[in-house]
């Protein structure tokens, strides 16, 4: 994640901030330059960013902004589109006539946008089902009337064809820290969610039906293994003995679509976090020397994207340790409590070969935009 100064006062602003805490500026986040701006009205509900990248061009917030107070995206103010990049790919939203579901969609909507910035820096713009109602992506928050995971009835997470489904009560900390116990996890977290199911949909779409499969097989296994049996096998036995060898977490054993998912969420959580190390100047002293020199392992003109995989790696782990001593010191659990086994690397060093490969032939391809009318 980038790091975001108010352009009015120079105040350190936060990729979900509404308003900056010392000056008041209006925020929005500018998705057409990827920028978090201060912003000024300029009447009829458009707004002048004050970042110089803008230009002269106006603004108007997303519905969801200035109706809801669940986001914080921009559109151009000649955009007949009603809501920005990010809410256009919703189908779904929370019920509303429970004051908790807005909480609730609110903590989605922020962790939803989270991933939409990681997937345009990454050059993995995704295209929305209102477009392309075949291969296009779209979202479902929905929670029972009393949102608790339950054995039968339960809205459960997950993706099916480009429509990734999330339990609204995710959102609910005591909730989740439960499944998460219950479950014998040692991360769960909504952008956690989100990162993992675009794996899935991202599998669908880079994958299935490429010539990337035949590899994808020799190093995940097969995917046409039944999947609920193999599911239904994990939650009665338990992943294999020797698990931590070969995947990133217990539930990656569980069959190769989840595999891929959880290699594709653990490098879309490296990639984000290093970049975020990186505009902070962070360094990290480790007895060969100096390790996290960040700016060197990114490329292009976004600093985001990683050249090299290995140099990826050489940064992230001194930082990952450094962090989770960090975190020990506060008595607060690990902030990165996997441990990555030479195979578990192998696996996420083939996701950043797809990305490498999908986002160079991205490039030509203009970035998507709202429907119109949405």
């Amino acid at each position: 994640m980038n790091i975001f100064n108010c352009q009015n006062c120079g105040q350190l602003i936060f990729f979900e901030n509404v308003k900056c805490v010392r000056c008041q500026h209006t925020l929005g986040y500018l998705p057409d330059i990827g920028l978090l701006s201060a912003l000024g009205p300029v009447g009829e509900g458009r707004w002048q960013a004050l970042a110089p990248e803008a230009g002269d061009r106006l603004y108007k917030m997303c519905r969801n902004y200035s109706d809801e107070n669940v986001c914080n995206w921009m559109l151009r103010a000649d955009d007949s589109a009603s809501l920005c990049l990010a809410c256009s790919y919703n189908q779904t939203i929370p019920d509303l006539s429970s004051p908790q579901n807005r909480a609730y969609w609110q903590r989605l909507e922020a962790a939803k946008r989270r991933l939409i910035y990681g997937l345009l820096q990454l050059g993995l713009p995704p295209v929305s089902k209102r477009d392309d109602p075949e291969r296009g992506l779209a979202f479902a928050f929905m929670g029972e009337a009393n949102p608790e995971f339950r054995e039968s009835n339960a809205v459960m997470t997950g993706h099916a064809n480009g429509l990734i489904t999330i339990n609204i009560a995710e959102a609910d900390d005591v909730v989740r820290e439960k499944m998460r116990l219950q479950m014998n996890e040692v991360y769960r977290t909504v952008l956690g969610h989100f990162r993992h199911e675009s794996g899935h949909y991202y599998w669908e779409l880079l994958i299935r039906s490429s010539d990337l499969l035949t590899p994808f097989r020799k190093l995940f296994g097969d995917e046409r293994a039944d999947y609920d049996k193999a599911l239904q096998r994990h939650y009665s036995e338990g992943p294999p003995a020797d698990w931590q060898q070969h995947f990133v977490s217990a539930y990656a054993s569980a069959h190769p679509w989840e595999d891929w998912a959880e290699s594709w969420a653990q490098y879309l959580h490296i990639v984000d976090t290093l970049e975020t190390a990186r505009n902070f100047s962070l360094q990290v002293k480790t007895p060969e020397g100096v390790a996290g020199e960040f700016t060197a392992m990114l490329a292009g003109a976004d600093d985001y994207r990683p050249s090299s995989f290995k140099a990826m790696m050489e940064s992230w782990l001194p930082l990952a340790y450094a962090i989770n001593n960090i975190n020990r010191s506060m008595g607060q659990p690990d902030m990165y409590p996997f441990v990555l086994a030479p195979k578990a690397v192998e696996k996420m060093e083939f996701v950043h070969q797809v990305i490498s490969q999908s986002a160079q032939q991205a490039e030509q391809t203009p970035p998507p935009r709202a429907a119109a009318g949405s």
